[in-house]
């Protein structure tokens, strides 16, 4: 947001310097991004009229001008001058002896053996911006004689705003003006802004189709307007200022009274607004197959999802956004249709986006426009047109249904201690909120204050809180330090294992963490997770990451394709991130934790031989990480995992996540020169730790019994092991598989499994029988279970 210094002066006075207001706004959250002068210095520079202009003697593109300054010389100076628009009975600018301007200094002299008292001057000149080639030209009005930086407010400066998105009542003076007289106590001065009369009694229809989206609507004709009239001075300096271009006076009054009021406003050709009963104003949204030619130049194609301005027949205007090219103001248009609504920022907001450009009325609606301020603001329309256009206005079709409510909202004095650190007292609260502006009322140390319709960003107590000490001055708080008892947090020891563990522990097993985007690609859901209805973006930031990940393995196998495309072969690296998924009535949100290898297993070294990462490496990682509840691993089909080797992996009985070597044809079309072992589990499995059991230690030796039984080949080791430590009895205490063997000697489809077992008491020496006895129950157990038998 722009705004001429000048023009703030005129709304508030405020007896500050432009560092001073600068510093004070930029503290009360409003950013001051920059304060640029409006022109460069120079002096003795006036207001000239050209009484004669002869052609020089001794030059044929030099003339000889005769200039009256007015009071600063009792006759007409003679001026030499090259420009080419200089005529006699032009208002321009002229550089009296003496005077210093930014590029030279102003002598009296001889050009071309002529004298020369001065010299007339273009606005390059004088360091100002101008599209006009040569002399600056002035109108008829302009007084000869008058100090040309006076006359054009030339000692101003142009500040800068750099609003928060919740600052949306500050893209007007008015709201500007209110904020700087409450942060500095001034004196508040609005102009007045009074009904016009009508005096036609013509009324165009309005009719609201879609009330949420425009909860109010207001519009009058005004006849009879003279569209070729120029805009004044004065008011094409804020425009400028403040960085709109100038256009015609019709535009150029409603650009200045948003501005002025931060009211979007938009001027309609009447005559081009339907005929007969199609001759109305209809706030809708489009309908498919519609077109419309905007005043930016594109013509588009009207989606379903805009809201429209329209007449009986077709759209006039993007509501909130843009006007129509075919019903805009011309210089030959007479009757006018003025249009000020409040349109909700739910129904414009994110359309810059899909429609590839943006406009201040949209940047205003989107944030929340003063919906008190839309009557208003039309009036001063109004009677800024008719005082600089003529015409003739007619009474006000207005159109309203369900306003944002102002809900008064409860602000304790204590609570405002207590978060500040200072108490301000009823007093001076009270003082901040009629700073402020804010209707409240007050019941013991309670304020009830109702949000001004301009802040929507006022919901809650402590947004009340914050404009308190906005007021007073962050810089005027006192440093305090906090003052608390301090006491250690019982931690139980059947606690949360945290991530930071994990990651610990990853890390000393020479993994790397890395992040990535939680938007992807499509295609790695379709591929990787077999995700064919991913969580779809709105706004996606890139064409290639328009949805939400499920899986964190197809960033991991994107970082394993970047390493290997710059030759770094060994990669080690791991992901603890949300994954998002979809049901029928809602979407959720998990965690997981993810790991990828690829290449060998150790750095290049002479004391070990290369050996490239396989199943077994990883799996034992996982172990670790789970260490000491026990971990089993099922064979499973994943869609992003070799089928032959992949597994489910399972913790207390519940499927937790997934094992297994990437897939051939993930490999071959990620264009990867090596495979990858990859794991994703649910760091929901690692919330609870197992509570550590005190055991004697027994000073008697251990008994080793080894056991070898055939089973069937799709008897997995697991459920064996399972089966045994559920039957053991309190003589054994370890049972482990320490050799697979098929082929020769055994029956086709049959395995043999040898197993360990140790056996050992804290009270005495075990005796054969004993032994004997526990083994053979382990026996018997699984021949009734699974049919095993003993290997001879």
């Amino acid at each position: 947001m722009k705004f001429s210094g000048n023009w703030l002066r005129k709304l508030v006075d405020h007896q500050c310097s432009n560092e001073e207001l600068a510093y004070k706004l930029t503290m009360a959250g409003l950013e001051v991004e920059s304060v640029v002068p409006v022109a460069p210095f120079f002096d003795r520079v006036v207001i000239a009229e050209v009484v004669s202009v002869q052609k020089h003697a001794n030059a044929d593109r030099l003339n000889v001008c005769k200039v009256d300054v007015g009071s600063h010389s009792d006759d007409p100076l003679q001026i030499v001058c090259g420009a080419p628009n200089v005529v006699a009975g032009m208002k321009t600018v002229c550089a009296l002896v003496g005077a210093q301007l930014p590029r030279l200094n102003i002598k009296q002299g001889k050009i071309r053996g002529v004298e020369s008292f001065g010299m007339l001057c273009s606005a390059k000149e004088l360091g100002l911006e101008s599209e006009v080639d040569g002399l600056v030209e002035l109108p008829d009005d302009a007084s000869a004689g008058m100090d040309f930086r006076d006359y054009s407010e030339l000692d101003d400066s142009v500040f800068t705003l750099k609003l928060t998105p919740n600052r949306a009542d500050c893209l007007g003076m008015f709201g500007i003006a209110r904020e700087v007289a409450a942060i500095t106590a001034g004196k508040f001065n609005l102009p007045k802004i009074t009904p016009v009369n009508s005096v036609i009694a013509d009324v165009l229809q309005v009719q609201i189709e879609e009330h949420q989206s425009c909860p109010l609507y207001c519009g009058r004709i005004v006849r009879n307007i003279d569209s070729r009239t120029q805009t004044p001075s004065w008011m094409l300096q804020y425009l400028v200022r403040a960085g709109l271009r100038p256009i015609s006076p019709v535009v150029d009054i409603t650009n200045f009274v948003m501005l002025e009021t931060g009211q979007p406003m938009h001027a309609f050709d009447l005559a081009k607004i339907g005929k007969g009963a199609e001759q109305k104003i209809c706030v809708r949204y489009a309908n498919a197959n519609e077109h419309l030619l905007l005043l930016n130049g594109e013509d588009i194609s009207l989606r379903e999802d805009l809201l429209v301005i329209a007449d009986g027949a077709k759209p006039l205007a993007l509501a909130g956004i843009m006007g129509g090219s075919e019903s805009g103001v011309g210089e030959n248009t007479t009757d006018i249709f003025l249009e000020s609504a409040f349109f909700s920022p739910d129904a414009v907001s994110g359309k810059s986006f899909k429609l590839g450009f943006g406009s201040d009325s949209l940047h205003r609606f989107e944030r929340g426009v003063d919906f008190s301020m839309t009557r208003a603001a039309l009036e001063r329309a109004t009677s800024l047109i008719l005082e600089i256009c003529g015409g003739k206005a007619g009474p006000i079709a207005e159109v309203s249904n369900d306003l944002p409510s102002r809900d008064a909202v409860r602000v304790r004095q204590e609570r405002v201690a207590r978060i500040l650190g200072v108490d301000f007292g009823i007093d001076l609260i009270s003082e901040y909120f009629q700073r402020l502006q804010f209707s409240y009322s007050v019941e013991g140390g309670t304020f009830y204050v109702i949000p001004p319709a301009s802040r929507f960003d006022l919901v809650i107590e402590e947004d009340f809180i914050e404009e308190l000490a906005r007021i007073h001055g962050y810089d005027s708080i006192p440093a305090q330090l906090p003052k608390a008892s301090i006491h250690m947090l019982a931690e139980p020891e059947t606690g949360i294992s945290s991530i930071k563990r994990l990651r610990q522990i990853l890390i000393a097993r020479d993994y790397q963490e890395v992040i990535n985007y939680t938007f992807v690609d499509a295609q790695w859901e379709a591929d990787f997770s077999g995700n064919s209805s991913p969580i779809k973006l709105k706004n996606p930031i890139a064409s290639h990451m328009d949805v939400m990940r499920s899986s964190l393995l197809g960033g991991l196998i994107n970082n394993l394709q970047f390493n290997l495309n710059r030759k770094q072969n060994r990669v080690r690296i791991f992901e603890v991130g949300s994954c998002f998924g979809a049901s029928e009535n809602k979407n959720s949100e998990v965690e997981n934790l993810a790991v990828l290898c690829s290449g060998s297993v150790y750095p290049e070294q002479w004391g070990i031989g290369e050996r490239t990462i396989d199943f077994y490496d990883v799996k034992m990682d996982i172990e670790s990480l789970f260490l000491p509840r026990h971990v089993n691993f099922e064979p499973a089909v994943h869609p992003a995992l070799h089928p032959g080797k992949s597994a489910r992996v399972w913790v207390d009985k519940k499927p937790i996540g997934w094992i297994g070597e990437l897939h051939p044809r993930w490999q071959s079309k990620y264009q990867l020169s090596q495979t990858a072992v990859l794991f994703e589990l649910q760091t929901a499995a690692f919330t609870r730790e197992a509570l550590p059991v005190m055991q004697t230690f027994s000073k008697f030796p251990p008994v080793r019994r080894d056991i070898a039984v055939v089973v069937e080949n799709n008897v997995s080791a697991i459920k064996l092991l399972e089966v045994m430590n559920s039957e053991k009895d309190k003589n054994i205490s370890e049972i482990s598989l320490f050799d697979l063997y098929s082929g020769k000697n055994l029956a086709q489809g049959k395995k043999s499994l040898a197993f360990r077992i140790l056996l050992q008491s804290t009270e005495r020496n075990l005796t054969d029988q004993e032994i004997d006895q526990s083994v053979n129950k382990l026996v018997d157990t699984l021949g009734r279970e699974f049919g095993a038998t003993l290997r001879g």
